[in-house]
């Protein structure tokens, strides 16, 4: 169950799952597979970052188009319950380049 976390300048919100085929894409390091940790962060500016590490790792790493600005910091948690469902389904190795 993803959990939230609402501080005074930002929101984060978190759930583990197991990549789909095709992995997660990340700016850092390519493709991560396996059981894997989402957070999702929102600053006071409404800037959202997605970022993914292995479970129990301490890296981060930034998902590949995982950066933008929102217009309502209300949106939040749905684009992170979003991501997670997309990203957990897979097939991003089926996508042409």
């Amino acid at each position: 169950m993803p959990a939230g976390t609402i501080g005074a300048m930002s929101q984060t919100y978190s759930g583990d799952f197991s990549t789909g085929q095709g992995g997660v894409y990340t700016d850092e390091v390519g493709v991560i597979t396996g059981p894997v940790t989402l957070r999702t962060t929102v600053d006071g500016e409404r800037r959202l970052v997605v970022q993914v590490q292995y479970q129990g790792a301490d890296e981060w790493y930034t998902v590949k188009g995982g950066r933008c600005a929102l217009h309502d910091a209300a949106d939040a948690e749905p684009v992170h319950q979003l991501v997670l469902a997309v990203l957990a389904r897979g097939g991003e190795g089926d996508r042409p380049h």
